[in-house]
């Protein structure tokens, strides 16, 4: 038994590894300054990890052989490891000054985009006026009493100007969604009850995939959106005519 346990473990490694070898798949093409960086560590890390991996994965099958199950064994102990070693902490970089703010809002199954008006400022959101079936500032409950939301505009696709800086305030109506750009190597969850802050710069134009990474419900397949990546001219030239449309 031990025999064709050692080779099961090893035919499972070495066959899982060469499709990380032979890069059978790999990220879609990067399209934000972040891309590089990340790419560069997922490659370190899958190298430092595979190599790690493969060692491991030999040992344990040598261990299995070694070790097996015999009559008069010593009894197996286990370590319940260490907490302080387990949960470490990260700093991050706020974001920069000059970056475009959008509050992105997931609910099943769609996202929605909001950016403030000439003041800067987000207006007032109202649980009670929530009607998701009604789509666009219904959906998120806009207090269109409050004069700071008067000027927000709300879209079902994100826009943003190319090579400038996106400061994100993710919020979650209903449960877990995960707001994840492919492109953009971006992924983070939204989560109800708290606005997370995060930012990444985009550099290329384009359209980008937008999807929901967290199994949210039933049409958590459909739960989908779009980036869109402009110059400077035409996102400003999108935000003066969504402005003008609540004229």
């Amino acid at each position: 038994m031990g025999l064709a346990l050692l080779a099961i473990i090893w035919l499972i490694t070495f066959v899982s590894t060469y499709f990380f070898v032979a890069q059978t798949w790999w990220l879609p093409h990067g399209a934000s300054t972040a891309a590089f960086w990340i790419d560069k560590q997922f490659a370190l890390t899958y190298l430092l990890m595979g190599i790690i991996f493969v060692a491991a994965q030999c040992g344990l099958g040598l261990f299995v052989w070694q070790y097996r199950e015999r009559a008069g064994a010593k009894k197996v102990e286990y370590s319940h490891g260490n907490i302080k070693l387990e949960v470490p902490r990260e700093r991050f970089a706020p974001a920069e000054t000059g970056s475009v703010p959008v509050e992105v809002t997931g609910m099943q199954f769609a996202w929605y985009f909001r950016y403030p008006g000439a003041d800067g400022k987000f207006g007032a959101t109202n649980p009670k006026l929530m009607d998701p079936s009604s789509g666009s500032e219904a959906a998120l409950g806009l207090d269109t009493s409050d004069p700071v939301a008067k000027d927000d505009v709300v879209t079902g696709t994100m826009y943003l100007p190319v090579n400038r800086q996106v400061d994100l305030r993710l919020r979650a109506v209903d449960v877990i969604h995960s707001f994840f750009v492919p492109n953009m190597r971006f992924k983070q969850d939204a989560v109800p009850g708290l606005e997370i802050h995060m930012h990444f710069t985009p550099t290329e134009i384009g359209d980008y995939e937008i999807a929901c990474a967290e199994l949210c419900g039933l049409g958590h397949y459909k739960m989908h959106g779009m980036l869109k990546v402009v110059s400077q001219d035409d996102f400003d030239k999108w935000f003066a005519a969504r402005e003008a449309e609540k004229q």
